[in-house]
């Protein structure tokens, strides 16, 4: 370990934010990094546990110990090169990852720990400034053609790992640029685009190509890509999102959460959005429905734009501002979270049932709902209404659209309605057809999913080759 007293000398020290009267006026990322010193100093705080439990939170198993103390030691070319052995794209988890290592480091059973995320997202930006990330083609061929349907991160990090094996590997994908959620659902003030571009130049510097427009099942019939691949990774999300099945939901002004968000990215981005209606919170009365990192997410696009008020309801009871750590730890605890969106105006309210929307001319204009007990049953004689000209659900996705791509291929489901694959091959019922992320486990996390693509890769390499050097 770097400095053995380190996590006794220096306190828990982690970025901060611009001022929210700054930060609301632009859509630009506005998290300010720490000076060097102060981040090696963070690294140094790392107690090298003889069991390190980060390791038990990080999905994609970075080695969290050993690349703190290479930044500690003023290696960072080094840590570079530790931590992409882990994780293909550790700016974005660095940005957009909630930091369960964190909850699972040591120093975290006195909430006091490691500032593991800013850490990572350090070493990834000097890496990017200083020019380490260049495309690391194979340097061998193995004649095998590989189908992707999916750029989110997932797809990304498949892609990106077979393409290093040697297979000639060819991205679908249906909007007009990669990225995924990474780049239609994550808003910029959170993770700015160049980010993805830049993997995706690496990606093609590296062979991968990239095939846009591209709406595999519906314009581009799936047993065309059976026929001409060797094998093909399903890495889509899980898009189909949960209803507010009540009356008045057909109202105007009522939205999914991929509905809005996506069109605030591609105005940024410069994407044309056709003849799509626009969705806009100007000058309105804003209610999201769901607690969760897209309600967030809608919160902060909306005080963007210029929302008179944004108001936050969630189904759950409030949870509990501390958790109980000899109860918890080293999991993820259950516990309030308040996002940087949230600190911008919102007003949130948990236990708290819609039960009707009405409107005026086909608008929606109030919702009308009922407080709920911890049980989610209405309490009787605690109705409210409040006012509302935009809706926004988000209340979570559960399972991937089946229409299309699925069906075409017959593939089997889960009870939950996923694609039907396990972790030790990822292979779905089809024998040529994998899938991994969002499509196979459901909703979950960007590190999750890189993680999922990162496996899925290492079972196809296994599939076409009969032996494999790719990580697990």
């Amino acid at each position: 370990m770097g400095k053995i007293t380190g996590f006794l000398e220096f306190e828990r020290n982690d970025r901060h934010y611009e001022p929210v009267e700054e930060r609301v006026r632009h859509y630009r990322e506005f998290v300010l990094p720490l000076p060097e010193k102060e981040t090696k100093q963070q690294a140094a705080r790392c107690m090298d546990c003889g069991i390190p439990y980060c390791h038990t939170g990080c999905p994609v198993n970075n080695q969290i110990p050993d690349w703190n103390d290479l930044v500690y030691r003023d290696n960072w070319e080094e840590a570079s090169r530790n931590l992409h052995s882990t994780n293909n794209f550790p700016e974005v988890t660095g940005r957009v990852c909630p930091a369960p290592c964190e909850a699972s480091c040591t120093l975290n059973l006195e909430d006091n720990p490691v500032a593991i995320k800013t850490i990572e997202c350090a070493i990834a930006d000097r890496a990017i400034e200083s020019g380490w990330i260049k495309p690391e083609p194979a340097t061998h061929k193995t004649g095998k053609k590989v189908a992707v349907i999916g750029s989110g991160p997932a797809g990304l990090a498949c892609a990106q790992q077979l393409a290093r094996a040697g297979h000639d590997v060819h991205v679908f994908e249906k909007f007009a640029k990669a990225g995924g959620l990474l780049r239609y659902g994550i808003p910029d003030f959170k993770m700015e685009k160049q980010i993805v571009d830049r993997r995706v130049e690496q990606m093609q510097g590296e062979g991968v190509t990239f095939h846009y427009g591209a709406h595999v099942g519906v314009n581009l019939p799936a047993a065309e890509l059976l026929e001409t691949y060797d094998a093909v990774a399903l890495t889509g999300g899980a898009e189909h999102a949960r209803d507010l099945t009540i009356p008045g939901r057909e109202l105007d002004g009522v939205h999914f959460a991929m509905d809005f968000l996506p069109q605030q990215n591609r105005r940024i981005s410069g994407e044309d959005l056709g003849d799509v209606k626009p969705i806009l919170a100007t000058g309105k009365h804003v209610v999201v429905i769901g607690g969760g990192d897209t309600g967030s997410d809608c919160i902060g696009t909306s005080i963007r734009q210029g929302a008179l008020s944004v108001t936050n309801f969630e189904i759950m009871p409030m949870p509990p501002a501390k958790e109980d750590k000899q109860m918890t730890w080293p999991n993820w605890p259950l516990k309030l979270r308040t996002s940087s969106s949230h600190e911008e105006g919102a007003e949130r309210q948990f236990s708290v049932l819609t039960q009707k929307l009405t409107g005026e001319n086909g608008m929606v204009k109030a919702l009308h709902c009922i407080r709920a007990d911890d049980k989610i049953k209405p309490i009787p004689g605690t109705e409210f209404e409040i006012k509302a000209d935009l809706v926004l659900l988000a209340m979570g996705f559960v399972h991937p659209v089946r229409e299309g791509l699925i069906a075409s291929l017959g593939l089997e489901l889960d009870p939950r309605g996923n694609v039907r694959a396990n972790t030790d091959d990822y292979q779905a019922s089809h024998a040529k057809v994998f899938a991994a992320g969002d499509m196979r486990r459901g909703q979950s996390l960007v590190v999750w999913a890189i993680r999922e693509g990162r496996q899925c890769a290492r079972s196809i390499d296994q599939f076409l080759m009969g032996t494999t050097e790719l990580p697990r």
